[in-house]
């Protein structure tokens, strides 16, 4: 079996959180292999950006690509009630007096494809449609993995550093067991696109718009304008009230929750849907660990937190810089100790508990910001820093102090953990423990040919 040695990190899979990884080290000169196992362009989800991705897109050299791309440019968020009662937008440009305060509305299959495509021309050697059969261990101490190839070959590659960004198949942190479940988040998805659905004429036409649904659903709409007059439409709700008892016909459920809310209602009036229904069950989650011994997990590989505030792929570009700068203190310091590449893990878990606070307080019933902020709007400031994912600004977590009179405000998702550390040898394969949430599609359009995905 052929084996290649001359690598310095090797990162399993190429969508936002490896291919952001791999532009980065790259760039900055170590050499990466990257490896995906799909072939980019593919349909995803989680399109809407928040706006301090900039930085890490400015970090990587990808600022000028998105500035003359035909991504919609987005400048705020707004919510509405069940009544249908909208909140004023929360401008970005309120709480940050910078460019960095427009971001992006991507079309994800565009958007990845852009960023694997820029990780190959920052120097990374990238192989698309080669599967990661193993990750090759001496004793607990990753060096390697072994991979299929697109000739049928299995190929093995070292290097001292492997970074698993394998998304929600998270093929590490299955495989030690150290995958935990949040305990309240789980929540059943249906979603598809419309074209020309309403937008408004001005800044508020990029904008997101949360839209919540009826008392008892503990759900939600997003509504996410994109290029080419596309509109990506989604329902976001317990699993319990909105796919459970009601039959097959996932299209008949879509356009009877669309109907119930008239912000929705209003704004596709008249659309044509264009592509087929999708479904997913999504589960929020997190690692026991960032890394061990040669090894680091970023993106959904190390977690996911529910899409309320579309910080997936802003977690997973921050994921990737701290990640970046672990890598290259571990070769500064020649020491690819779990400790030293997972160094960084007390702060990115303050920034992902400081918006999973935020998402537990939208889903209690009857909490609204409008109600929240006529209290203490010496707050708005925070909240659009937290809209923004400016999740690691000092001071940023004062808010939920006072919000804990509006809702409840959870502790860490760690103290839902086992005391005893996670063992590494011994553990079973990750075929066994896999929990990620799975697409599955209904298409009731016969006569329509399928969008490429």
């Amino acid at each position: 079996m052929e084996m290649k040695t001359n690598f310095d990190v090797i990162v399993m899979g190429g969508g936002p959180a490896g291919s952001t990884v791999a532009s980065i080290l790259a760039r900055e000169g170590r050499k990466v292999v990257l490896f995906e196992k799909e072939r980019f362009p593919r349909h995803h989800i989680g399109e809407s950006l928040m706006t301090d991705t900039y930085f890490t897109f400015q970090r990587m050299g990808l600022l000028e690509k998105l500035k003359a791309s035909p991504f919609v440019r987005k400048y705020s968020v707004q919510f509405a009630n069940p009544a249908g009662k909208e909140s004023r937008p929360f401008y970005f440009f309120e709480a940050n007096h910078h460019e960095s305060a427009v971001t992006w509305q991507v079309t994800r299959a565009q958007f990845d494809l852009m960023l694997i495509e820029h990780a190959a021309e920052q120097g990374a050697e990238v192989y698309q449609e080669t599967q990661i059969k193993r990750v090759l261990f001496d004793g607990a101490r990753a060096y390697g993995v072994e991979a299929r190839m697109t000739n049928g070959s299995l190929q093995q590659f070292t290097a001292p550093v492997v970074v698993d960004a394998t998304g929600q198949t998270a093929m590490l942190s299955n495989k030690f067991g150290w995958r935990v479940r949040d305990p309240q988040l789980k929540k059943a998805v249906l979603f598809s696109y419309f074209k020309g659905a309403h937008r408004e004429p001005d800044l508020n036409g990029g904008a997101t718009l949360v839209l919540r649904t009826p008392e008892g659903s503990n759900g939600w709409f997003w509504y996410i304008p994109l290029e080419n007059d596309i509109t990506s439409v989604g329902v976001v709700a317990d699993p319990e009230y909105l796919v459970q008892g009601r039959g097959q016909d996932l299209a008949k459920i879509f356009h009877e929750e669309i109907e119930k809310v008239e912000s929705c209602r209003r704004r596709v009036a008249g659309a044509e849907r264009v592509d087929k229904i999708y479904s997913i069950i999504d589960y929020s989650y997190r690692s026991k660990n960032f890394a061990g011994d040669g090894f680091i997990l970023i993106g959904d590989a190390y977690g996911f937190l529910d899409p309320i505030y579309s910080s997936g792929v802003l977690l997973a570009l921050k994921m990737a810089e701290l990640a970046a700068n672990s890598i290259h203190d571990a070769f500064n310091h020649d020491d690819f100790s779990g400790a030293r590449l997972g160094q960084f893990q007390a702060k990115l878990d303050k920034g992902i508990e400081s918006m999973r606070k935020l998402v537990y307080a939208f889903y209690n019933e009857g909490f609204s910001f409008a109600q929240f902020l006529q209290k203490n709007p010496d707050q708005r400031v925070n909240i659009i820093n937290l809209l923004m994912g400016d999740v690691f600004k000092e001071g940023v977590d004062n808010i939920y102090g006072p919000m804990a009179e509006f809702a409840y405000i959870p502790p860490p998702l760690y103290e839902h953990f086992d005391d005893a550390p996670a063992e590494i040898e011994g553990s079973t394969d990750a075929s066994e423990q896999v929990l990620s949430a799975k697409y599955q599609y209904y298409d009731d359009r016969p006569a329509m040919q399928e969008s490429g995905d």
